[in-house]
């Protein structure tokens, strides 16, 4: 009983002295490490400020500016307005100067890239014909998405480009090397996503036709006027048995006023479409000229400082490691 009594005793020992010599191995790591800095803090603090001095250098040479502008296509042009940007997109990989000064474009080395992309809006999209139907339930659209659901993941059927080019909006973003004026590059590329002149004729087309609609419905309207006229005098005239004429001609207004407030509405809902199909490609918010900072874009500044001051530490680590392991061998 003794001997194992001594022996727990010199293991807990040996455990106390291994913890005490690690603690202690910690401690004097981070007291070499302050001296080190210490010792070597003018070569650190140049390194340190020539990172600075070249990070600037490289943010200010490498920013570039980023334009957006969100559109909407009119009467189904998704597909056209994607071919139209690929082209550009075609054109800018080929230097092709001759296409964009044909489109309004000086200076065309100044843009870097232009792509397009949709701005995923599902419950818009599941929504389109809510004023019709009961609810979304009911719509195409979402029985488009449920069967297309049916078999692949929600997320990868609402990103992939089937469901993403029937979003009602889309992003154009436009990088440029300089920053840029709306009337240089962003104006001539809409005036050419609207050039199509079959398109514009057809778009003409739908204008007028909305236009006869809405003349139409307030001609119903004056009608209605009219005849809610009409049957509140002949109420007012009739004398004999007047509860039971009252509720007969009471059902008739009803009626008439649901048709005059969805007359209304759809007048409102024309307006709103006229105002929206004004061009073919509907330029809906442009923003210019904003600095993309995602990513190490425009932070070389604070990057190369701590990565410079690190890449020292780490060879003169290596290289006091090599010292200690070349006069062990030779020892």
């Amino acid at each position: 009983m003794s001997t194992n009594s001594q022996d727990q005793e010199i293991d807990l020992g040996q455990i106390g002295t291994g913890i005490k010599n690690f603690f202690n191995g910690i401690i004097n790591s981070i007291f070499d490490f302050i001296f080190f800095v210490r010792k070597k803090i003018v070569i650190i603090s140049c390194l340190f400020v020539l990172g600075i001095i070249l990070g600037f250098l490289i943010d200010k040479n490498s920013k570039k500016y980023t334009s957006e502008i969100i559109v909407s296509p009119n009467l189904g042009g998704v597909d056209y307005l994607y071919a139209k940007v690929d082209l550009i997109k075609s054109k800018l990989k080929e230097n092709d100067k001759d296409f964009f000064n044909s489109i309004g474009i000086s200076n065309k080395d100044n843009i870097i890239d232009i792509s397009i992309n949709p701005i995923i809006d599902i419950y818009t999209f599941v929504n389109t014909n809510t004023a019709i139907a009961e609810n979304a339930q009911n719509t195409q659209n979402f029985e488009l998405m449920k069967l297309l659901a049916e078999n692949d993941d929600i997320n990868d059927v609402i990103k992939n480009e089937i469901t993403s080019k029937n979003y009602p909006h889309h992003k154009i973003t436009i990088v440029t090397l300089n920053k840029v004026k709306e009337n240089v590059i962003i104006k001539p590329i809409l005036n050419y996503l609207n050039s199509d002149q079959y398109l514009n004729k057809l778009l003409s087309i739908t204008k007028e036709n909305i236009i006869i609609k809405m003349k139409k419905n307030e001609e119903q309207i004056l009608q209605v006027d009219n005849l809610i006229s009409q049957i509140s005098k002949n109420i007012a005239k009739e004398k004999s048995d007047s509860n039971l004429i009252y509720n007969n001609e009471n059902n008739e207004l009803n009626a008439l006023f649901s048709l005059k407030n969805n007359l209304i509405n759809e007048i409102s809902d024309q307006k709103i479409t006229l105002e929206n199909i004004k061009i073919f490609i509907k330029d809906i918010s442009v923003t210019s000229n904003f600095v993309n900072n995602k990513g190490f874009n425009n932070k070389m500044k604070l990057i190369l400082p701590f990565l410079f001051v690190f890449i020292y530490l780490g060879f003169f680590s290596f290289i006091s490691l090599y010292k200690k392991q070349l006069s062990r061998i030779k020892s």
